[in-house]
C-alpha cells in the first residue's frame, strides 16, 4: 500500500514535467494545425479503439449477464414454452406446403408485373 501511494505521488510530480516538454504552439495557425492533426489522428484510430473496447469489455459483460440469466431462468422458460412449441409445430407442418405454394404463385405474379412495369418504363425512356 505504501509503495502504491509513493508511486502515485511521484507520478503526480512527474506528469507536469513531461507535459512541459511538449511543443507549445506560438501562433493561432500552429494551434489550428495541431488541432487538425489531432482530429485526423482521432478519426483514424477511433474505430479500432471502439472495436477493442466492444470486444474486450462490453461484450464479455453482456455475455456473462446472458449466461447468468440463461442458467437461472432458462430452464423455467423452456419448460413453460415447450408444450406451446409442440402444438404449433404440428400446425406448421400441416400448413407449410400449402403456404409455400401460395407464396410461390404470389412471387411469380409479382415478378411478372414488376417485369412488365420495368419494360414499360424502358419503352418510355427509349421513345
Amino acid at each position: 500500500m505504501k509503495k502504491t501511494i509513493a508511486i502515485l505521488i511521484l507520478t503526480c510530480f512527474l506528469f507536469p514535467v513531461f507535459s512541459s516538454a511538449q511543443k507549445i504552439p506560438k501562433t493561432m495557425e500552429q494551434a489550428g494545425e495541431f488541432g487538425e492533426k489531432l482530429l485526423q489522428e482521432g478519426e483514424k484510430q477511433m474505430p479500432s479503439i471502439i472495436e477493442k473496447i466492444w470486444k474486450n469489455e462490453v461484450l464479455p459483460v453482456w455475455q456473462k449477464i446472458w449466461d447468468w440469466i440463461a442458467s437461472r431462468i432458462g430452464s423455467k422458460i423452456s419448460s413453460w414454452l415447450n408444450p406451446e412449441i409442440e402444438k404449433r409445430k404440428e400446425i406448421f407442418q400441416e400448413n407449410f406446403p400449402i403456404e409455400k405454394q401460395e407464396m410461390e404463385q404470389e412471387v411469380k405474379t409479382e415478378a411478372a408485373s414488376l417485369w412488365n412495369k420495368l419494360w414499360n418504363k424502358l419503352k418510355e425512356l427509349i421513345k
